[in-house]
């Protein structure tokens, strides 16, 4: 997890109290996306479908983002590649 403040919120405290030995959570480095791969999905995304692109409406956007869905679910080899997390 990101350091984010909502990961340390009383209600997650609450169900690691509950819950936390199913689970063991890492908390990345403050300030560090690199360690993250959903970051680099997410600029990927912003890359794809917002950057220098102009939408003529919240429909069209939500349809760029759809394409973009379904693209990275046809191809998870090349997705895993392109976020570092494969060799």
């Amino acid at each position: 997890l990101d350091n984010a403040r909502i990961h340390h919120a009383k209600m997650v405290k609450e169900f690691l109290q509950e819950e936390g030995q199913c689970f063991h959570f890492i908390y990345l480095p403050p300030y560090s996306p690199q360690l993250n791969p959903i970051e680099r999905l997410w600029k990927w995304l912003k890359d794809t479908v917002i950057a220098n692109v102009f939408h003529k409406d919240r429909n069209d956007i939500i349809q760029a983002i759809n394409r973009f869905v379904n693209y990275i679910h046809e191809r998870p080899e090349e997705v895993l590649q392109r976020l570092g997390c494969a060799g």
